[in-house]
């Protein structure tokens, strides 16, 4: 029997997960159930826990959502900013539900299919890698996400596969007021190479809650590149997490872009399971008005010679708040790691708000390791310069705002989705300057 969920919200949102259908496979059925299960006992985080004191998501518990109704494309969809042309294969799911006439079927040797299908053809697979990575047991957003598993993205690389086209997943919004559920599960086995472009976008000024959870098994020796974009609507809640496992001199190279929802929190946690593994994780948030977006990120170096290098940064106008907490454990035995990670903000504007905490823990002796923070406005001598060789205010603060982003933007490895970016970057700058 399942226990009544612990808050309002939650079990209005849970009320659906009870009714997703059954599945010939019993273990998919048995996950859902215990996520279920799970989800009704957990309590739901306020701004007295740690990793939640800097964002509150009390606004967000006050609405109520309901499912998303059979999905249709909408006369007018407007999806061509968001697709790559350099993509060889492409998922578009519209309200969580796949639409196969807005998607690209792969031509290479990866596997790049449905969940829903992957449940089928490659069970076993699935069986061994789906919620093991993104545990669910001590998170409520995560076991939701679960529990309402019905389909999503798959996507696998074949062992020693050469690397060939991006793989896109598209997953955008059209209705307001409803709560999705999106789920990836990205495997790139022995040898392999892969990059994955990971999109959310919302296609209404409405409200919605997406509650995304992507999994990332890399193989040994194996390489994956993967961008994320979140986009969503102005009014719209975010609450996403990536679990990456990195097995013996495996990469896993990583950006990801924040512009959109009115809350955002993404949760970045990787585990290095092999020796000699290489991590890189860059970051973007592009903030205004009234728009928080919080990144927690975790590197778990529990092999020797590891190495790390992280660069997250934030542009923060209006009254828009950026929270950053970076950690990395250097745990017992993990001896010639190497890891570096950086916290750079920029202040737009006096109610611009920033909250930062790099981490650094310590237990093996033979290690190069450093971390750091910087929070601050644009600089009053560069803005002379430029307005001295006749630069309006406005445009030299809109060209040195653009430097400090495409630090960030210039690291992604596909030209059009760079290129997209960079627009996006000076959209925003442009608006805020025209506030």
């Amino acid at each position: 029997m399942t226990a009544a969920a612990t808050n309002p919200w939650l079990e209005s949102l849970l009320a659906g997960g009870s009714s997703v259908p059954t599945r010939p496979n019993a273990w998919l059925n048995d996950l859902r159930a215990e996520a279920l299960e799970r989800a009704h006992s957990l309590t739901l985080p306020t701004v007295r826990q740690e990793d939640w004191r800097f964002t509150d998501l009390s606004p967000l518990y006050q609405l109520a959502f309901r499912p998303a109704a059979p999905a249709s494309v909408p006369a007018g969809l407007a999806l061509e900013p968001v697709i790559a042309p350099e993509a060889g294969a492409r998922l578009v799911f519209i309200d969580g539900q796949f639409i196969p006439a807005l998607s690209l079927p792969a031509t290479g040797g990866a596997v790049v299919t449905t969940l829903g299908n992957g449940f089928d053809t490659h069970s076993d697979l699935v069986r061994s890698r789906l919620a093991q990575l993104a545990g669910f047991r001590d998170d409520p957003f995560r076991a939701i996400n679960t529990a309402h598993l019905v389909d999503g993205a798959l996507v696998v690389a074949r062992r020693n596969a050469a690397g060939g086209a991006p793989v896109q997943l598209i997953f955008a919004n059209t209705q307001a007021d409803v709560a999705v559920h999106p789920r990836c599960l990205i495997v790139a086995e022995e040898g392999s190479e892969l990059t994955v472009l990971e999109d959310y976008v919302g296609l209404h000024d409405g409200v919605c809650y997406v509650n995304a959870v992507t999994e990332i098994a890399v193989g040994a020796n194996a390489h994956v590149r993967h961008v994320r974009r979140q986009r969503e609507s102005g009014a719209s809640f975010h609450l996403g997490t990536c679990a990456v496992r990195l097995e013996r001199d495996a990469s896993y190279h990583s950006v990801s872009v924040a512009l959109g929802a009115r809350i955002s929190r993404y949760n970045l946690n990787v585990a290095q399971a092999g020796e000699g593994t290489d991590c890189r994780l860059d970051g973007l948030a592009l903030l205004h008005d009234r728009q928080l977006a919080d990144t927690h990120s975790f590197i778990d170096h529990a092999q020797p010679h590891g190495t790390s290098r992280q660069l997250h940064k934030c542009v923060v106008s209006g009254r828009a708040h950026a929270v950053f907490n970076g950690r990395i454990l250097v745990r017992r035995g993990a001896q010639g790691t190497n890891s570096a990670q950086e916290s750079r903000n920029l202040l737009l504007s006096r109610r611009a708000h920033v909250d930062t905490k790099p981490q650094l823990e310590i237990f093996a002796d033979d290690v190069k390791c450093s971390h750091g923070a910087t929070v601050g406005a644009l600089e009053a001598e560069e803005l002379f310069y430029l307005r001295s060789r006749g630069l309006a205010e406005p445009a030299a603060r809109g060209l040195l705002t653009y430097g400090f982003a495409a630090q960030i933007v210039d690291r992604i490895p596909v030209p059009s989705v760079a290129e997209a970016l960079r627009r996006a970057v000076l959209q925003e700058i442009q608006t805020e300057g025209a506030a």
